[in-house]
């Protein structure tokens, strides 16, 4: 018997899974009580774990901590693809079938895929919102709260309280949360909800004054987070100006995920209504894109010590359905390379830093010696090669650089391979607990995770989707030399209820309030027969008018959101 099994047979494991029947497993994974509906729903994302991740960080705990599964196995109940719609990048339209954090994430937060980058929005020249399943309860009356190691205005948990077409537009994002009435929101970013004065990312305005002001609690590190009690029934915690710190980079300022999470839960729990939340393990995506593997592990068991508190929670409370997944794999990992049939394991924690810690001196370094110091420095690694040395010096050929190069270094020593620096297309794993994972078994389409939750919530994500698209449409748009802002037409007249036709260099457009006729070769216009003015710009035989134009066309006072970049129609 060898060492692994060996293992396995000290911790009753297998003997478990052999003489457990389905009524045992029913009960263990809390699916045996209950009408199936819950009170509270817990939702965990992985960002960026992929099947290869997860056996890495089991790997890891087997082979050097002793400990034989992770807190997550024994609720393993499928499998969910990952897959957008297609959509446009840098100008070239691709099939959606690799997907980015922002179109995953809007499929297991609202129920509907969308274009990559897209934040909870449709994938449609005039973009419309869709509601997800935290605004859903929000319109319910329960708590709810987003907690992640990434920028709480990064892609995942901005899918759940915000709608931007793009999501780089992380200013707005951090605004809309002002208004979404999300409790808890935990998490990096600090830079934009401060201005470029304060070392922040903002031209307009400080807007934690604006949170205190709602009644929101501002804080900054673990020992404040700490002190929080219930009875801070909303709080924004921001740890981090930009992500919070990866595992081995954290000093004693930085709290873990366990923690946010488990402080989260006590200020949540109070509402008798109960709540919704979703927390993120946001850098185990951020070290699979630079191919760190051994700060990726780390946050992938930092991911699932969250998991444990939330477990342990809904057990104990037993009013609670949890749901795990992740948005796509990161990095194309293989735990083995160059035909050869080990990897490393017991290499794995022999770093001491993150790569990122090291790339202000791996930038600065200037010679072979001064990349060898920085890397003895920093790994076992004392005879590291000239060739090795060069290939950091050079970099990987990508935008990773020297950090690249200094991975791929690593990586190679430790046995393990990536296919490169972005996403896969793989299936991802789902684990669930309580009434939702009678939903969620066998193989799933990720849109099932929102359905699924706001099912066993008893939520109207219709009812909260129509809500929003009365208030606010996302159109594509462009701006002229004078600054002006211009939205398609055909596509917005049809938005607002309108029609648009076009008769030979005539386009026709009707509304409620008027009809507009367009000179397509004069650029001129009419309103119901009177001339009007207002800038007409044809660009590859698109048709762009002013907003002024759609008033007059709506017989509605339509305002430009310039930081959201969306149309509010009340």
């Amino acid at each position: 018997m060898n060492k692994f099994w060996r293992g396995l047979a000290a911790s009753g494991l297998a003997l478990s899974v052999i003489a457990a029947g389905p009524a045992a497993i029913a009960k263990e994974n809390g699916t045996a009580a209950g009408n199936g509906t819950s009170k509270n729903l817990i939702v965990l994302i992985g960002d960026g774990m992929g099947p290869a991740q997860v056996s890495a960080a089991r790997y890891y705990q087997q082979y050097e901590k002793g400990i034989q599964k992770l807190n997550l196995d024994p609720y393993y109940v499928g499998q969910a693809t990952t897959y957008a719609d297609r959509g446009e990048d840098g100008g070239t339209i691709v099939s959606g079938i690799v997907t980015d954090s922002a179109s995953a994430g809007t499929a297991f937060a609202t129920g509907h895929k969308t274009y990559n980058a897209g934040i909870s929005v449709s994938n449609e020249d005039v973009s419309k919102p869709f509601a997800s399943v935290i605004e859903a309860a929000e319109i319910d009356g329960k708590s709810t709260g987003l907690v992640t190691t990434a920028r709480i205005t990064h892609a995942t948990p901005a899918v759940y309280a915000s709608h931007v077409r793009s999501r780089d537009n992380e200013n707005a994002i951090a605004s809309q949360y002002l208004d979404s009435g999300v409790d808890v929101l935990f998490g990096g970013g600090k830079s934009f909800f401060v201005t470029k004065e304060e070392k922040g990312k903002r031209t307009d305005k400080n807007l934690l004054p604006d949170f205190e002001a709602k009644g929101y609690k501002v804080v900054e590190n673990a020992q404040s987070l700490k002190a929080l009690t219930s009875k801070d029934a909303k709080v924004l915690g921001l740890f981090g100006n930009s992500h919070v710190n990866y595992v081995p980079d954290r000093t004693a300022e930085t709290p873990n995920l366990a923690e946010m999470t488990s402080k989260a839960l006590e200020i949540l729990s109070a509402d008798q209504d109960g709540f919704a939340i979703m927390i993120e393990g946001g850098r185990i995506d951020h070290a699979g894109h630079a191919n760190d593997l051994p700060t990726m592990v780390q946050e992938a068991l930092d991911f699932d010590a969250a998991f444990k508190v939330a477990i342990d929670f809904a057990k104990k409370n037993g009013n609670t359905s949890v749901v795990v997944t992740a948005d796509h794999e990161t990095g194309g990992l293989s735990l083995s390379r160059d035909n050869i049939y080990e990897v490393n394991i017991d290499l794995w924690d022999k770093q001491k830093h993150s790569s990122e810690y090291l790339i202000n001196s791996l930038n600065e370094a200037k010679t072979m010696a001064d990349i060898k110091k920085i890397v003895s420095d920093n790994t076992w690694i004392t005879d590291l090669t000239d060739e090795e040395a060069q290939l950091i010096l050079d970099g990987d050929g990508s935008s990773y650089k020297r950090e690249g190069g200094y991975n791929a270094v690593i990586s190679k020593r430790l046995l393990i391979g990536w296919s490169g620096h972005g996403h896969s297309a793989v299936d991802v794993g789902v684990w669930a607990y309580g009434p939702i994972a009678e939903k969620l078994k066998g193989q799933v389409d990720n849109t099932q995770v929102a359905i699924a939750g706001a099912e066993v919530l008893g939520l109207d994500l219709t009812k909260a989707t129509d809500g929003l698209q009365s208030k606010h449409l996302y159109p594509k748009f462009k701006i002229n030399r004078d600054k002006e802002v211009l939205y398609p037409a055909k596509a917005l007249t049809e938005a607002l209820g309108g029609t648009y036709q076009v008769n030979g260099n005539a386009a026709v457009l009707t509304g409620k309030g008027a009809t507009l006729t367009v000179d397509l070769s004069a650029g001129t216009a009419k309103a119901d027969g009177k001339a009007v003015s207002f800038t007409v710009n044809v660009d590859n035989e698109t048709l762009y008018l002013p907003l002024s134009a759609f008033n007059q066309l709506s017989g509605k006072s339509l305002k430009w959101d310039t930081l959201s970049e969306r149309i509010q129609l009340k």
